[in-house]
């Protein structure tokens, strides 16, 4: 069983920290457009900004506690630096999507970047067929309809 690439009656939320924020809205923007390329109305796309990656497990948890989305989807880019650091929040930021999508069964999916420099985010931000925004598009549609057939 497998879940259709085209959708119409769904409400997604996308959750897009503003951190590193030439990359992301390469990988928001194409993430909007797959979305409505799939055949979701534009006002049945909500969008929340948060300042870093580090955030968006607790704003995609009270999204998906509203009861209002079939999906969230998470937009970020965490670039590895000179510490730790990029390891923790990476971590973090992948463990608490999880453990909402778990406790939820609300699919949420994880298009944060975790890269080790500038250039691996702009090859995955580029391009509709090589970009992770529009990939993460694409899977928050296809868990949407393979768990409503699951239903």
């Amino acid at each position: 069983m497998e879940g259709r690439t085209t959708i119409t009656e769904a409400t997604v939320a996308i959750v897009a920290s503003r951190y590193n924020g030439a990359i992301v809205d390469r990988l928001l923007d194409a993430c909007i457009g797959t979305l409505r390329n799939a055949g979701i109305d534009p006002a049945r796309i909500a969008l929340v900004r948060v300042p870093g990656a580090f955030e968006i497990p607790v704003a995609a948890a009270r999204l998906v506690d509203t009861g209002h989305y079939d999906a969230v989807i998470a937009i970020g880019a965490v670039i590895r630096g000179e510490t730790p650091h990029f390891d923790f929040i990476a971590a973090e930021c992948t463990r608490g999507l999880a453990d909402t999508a778990l406790r939820s069964g609300v699919p949420v999916i994880f298009g944060v970047l975790t890269v080790d420099n500038i250039q691996q985010a702009l090859d995955r931000s580029g391009e509709p067929e090589s970009n992770k925004g529009s990939e993460a598009a694409s899977t928050a549609i296809e868990m949407i309809n393979l768990l409503r057939s699951l239903s």
